[in-house]
């Protein structure tokens, strides 16, 4: 039996984060440079500074980049744990499966056409996969 299988979905779903975050690059970039922004001469300012200044589809990249920064890090540190104590097998292995596969399903209606409610439902969806993962964590601790 390998118990670090769920280490897999974790290096998976770092890389999904890269790749989000270059599509945000090859999007934002060019859409900052079309709205006349000089990036040399800014100074201070956070990404929220491009709302409104660059079309809505392009932020959303840069939206959904941020929102794989917070969420997944729960998933991270689960899976992380599992696989430490020898638990990142079986049905914990398929769940960050389950995780990494919604995340990227949110990652494509986020950045694609931005349906809130279906965005949302897929959300809801990978917290009760992270609530799994804590709860057989939690029980992992108690054996």
């Amino acid at each position: 039996m390998n118990t670090a299988q769920i280490i897999t979905p974790v290096i998976a779903l770092a890389g999904w984060t890269i790749l989000i975050w270059g599509w945000m690059l090859v999007t934002r970039l060019p859409a900052l440079r079309a709205a006349g922004v000089k990036l040399g001469k800014l100074r201070g300012g956070t990404g929220r500074n491009a709302e409104g200044v660059v079309p809505d589809a392009v932020q959303w990249k840069a939206h959904n980049y941020n929102h794989l920064h917070e969420a997944p890090t729960v998933f991270y540190a689960v899976a992380l744990g599992l696989a430490v104590m020898g638990h990142g097998d079986g049905l914990n292995a398929a769940l960050a499966w389950l995780y990494f596969a919604l995340r990227v399903v949110h990652s494509l209606i986020q950045t694609l056409w931005n349906k809130v409610i279906w965005r949302l439902a897929v959300y809801v969806a990978s917290q009760l996969v992270i609530a799994a993962l804590v709860i057989s964590a939690g029980c992992a601790l108690l054996k």
